[in-house]
């Protein structure tokens, strides 16, 4: 079925007069509704407002300028509108219909196998792919680390984090250069942005779309974690992940170095998100409960340990 010219409305809001009835699927960071929509009982569509600032445009442009190299693990597009006027800004998709968000091996496994064939692409065959996603770089989560040492060194002393471990933490990030590779990264790949849809897995929300370090999509499929899609991952759990996704990439690398390096990323990628938790704890939750928040931090911390154990064996 065809979508109606005027199914949304000059405003930005769906026609309510062309629904037969819609759902609520989540609420986006720009503070608006993601729903499913009905024209019939048989014909459903997702509407998804853009109003998120600094990313207006983007998921349509990796959407017209990358997602067609790639097989159909991700919803199409069925209609869009950008506009300079913010609350313009939306896109109708394809419903994929119910949709499994859970993170086990059998999974993960087959995320980080598409992970490798998308880093693996030739960057300079795909235009100009965005420099930067909606967080900072590695570089400034270090720089920002190294800024509140201080509040760092007293929040690891709370978690019975011992000052030597901290103290060979900072020394190996101030002698480290990050490796200067630089891949096509979807670039928020937690565990709320991949599903399986009957038996296929999708991966969905790619307007974080940017070049960036490998380490960026791996530690957010592995060790990043959110308030709404708790996890457990054990040390032979990763290991077995990277080990899955070196198999698989192409381009040139030092094997040992790469687990190294990703080591030394998630240790202080998780030491900048606890330094956000706790700040979100102290203002009492914010969006997320402070129940949610301490599942978070309670998660991040058997990263970070688990990471620094295996930066120092």
């Amino acid at each position: 079925m065809e979508l109606p010219n005027n199914i949304v409305e000059a405003n930005g809001g769906l026609n309510e007069k062309l629904i037969l009835k819609k759902e609520i699927l989540y609420k986006g960071m720009n503070g608006r509704f993601v729903e499913r929509f009905y024209l019939t009982q048989d014909s459903s569509y997702i509407f998804k407002p853009l109003t998120n600032n600094g990313q207006l445009g983007k998921e349509v442009w990796v959407y017209e300028h990358i997602l067609p190299h790639f097989p159909a693990i991700f919803p199409r597009i069925i209609s869009y509108s950008i506009n300079d006027c913010t609350e313009l800004n939306w896109m109708i998709l394809e419903d994929l219909g119910q949709l499994s968000h859970e993170f086990n091996e059998e999974i993960v496994l087959d995320v980080i196998k598409w992970t490798a064939w998308w880093h693996s692409l030739p960057v300079e065959q795909l235009g100009n792919v965005p420099l930067n996603g909606l967080k900072p770089r590695i570089e400034e989560i270090i720089a920002e680390v190294f800024g509140k040492k201080n509040e760092v060194y007293r929040l690891m002393s709370d978690l019975t984090m011992k000052q030597e471990l901290v103290d060979a933490i900072f020394e190996k990030l101030s002698d480290w250069q990050l490796s200067k590779l630089q891949v096509l990264t979807h670039g928020d790949l937690h565990t709320g942005n991949f599903a399986v849809a009957g038996t296929e897995l999708k991966i969905l929300d790619w307007e974080h779309a940017h070049l960036n370090s490998p380490h960026w999509d791996l530690y957010h499929l592995i060790d990043m974690s959110h308030p709404l899609f708790p996890k457990k991952v054990t040390s032979p759990l990763r290991e077995r992940i990277l080990r899955t996704y070196l198999d698989l990439v192409t381009y040139e690398h030092d094997r040992e170095c790469f687990f190294t390096e990703y080591y030394l990323v998630a240790t202080v990628f998780s030491i900048w998100m606890l330094l956000l938790i706790q700040k979100d704890l102290k203002g009492n939750g914010g969006k997320w409960s402070v129940e949610q928040l301490n599942n978070q931090l309670e998660e991040t911390v058997s990263s970070l340990r688990q990471c620094t154990a295996a930066l120092f064996l």
